[in-house]
């Protein structure tokens, strides 16, 4: 196994087990939303401290529901994954087309005296 492989493996482990540990372990049990995001936990955290907090702008939507919600979220983070993708795959290819132009650019140059470089006396 190569030395990319074997990084490869390691990191795809580590994220494995970044998703799985809190549920195996049930670090979120005792509470009513477990796994709320941070600006739910942020929300409740002021209304503790200062009940009478006025947010200072409103959203522009509000989803009716959670589900909703959370499928705007996927399509927001597949909408990046794929901007991001598209941008690596196409600075790889660039990258790719100049060692093959730079390649191709010493392999096919005519030799001193060949007919290409001499030219058609036509």
């Amino acid at each position: 196994m190569s030395r990319n492989a074997k990084i490869n493996t390691l990191l795809l482990a580590i994220v494995a087990a970044l998703a799985v540990l809190p549920l195996a372990l049930g670090l979120g049990d005792h509470k009513e939303e477990p796994f709320t995001g941070a600006d739910a936990q942020a929300e409740t955290a002021i209304t503790e401290i200062a009940p009478d907090y006025e947010p200072w702008f409103a959203p522009l939507y509000e989803p009716p529901s959670g589900e909703v919600e959370s499928a705007l979220f996927a399509l927001q983070a597949a909408l990046g994954a794929g901007v991001l993708a598209y941008y690596f795959g196409l600075r790889k290819g660039r990258r790719q087309g100049e060692a093959r132009a730079a390649g191709a650019g010493h392999a096919e140059t005519p030799a001193a005296g060949s007919a290409d470089s001499v030219g058609s006396g036509a």
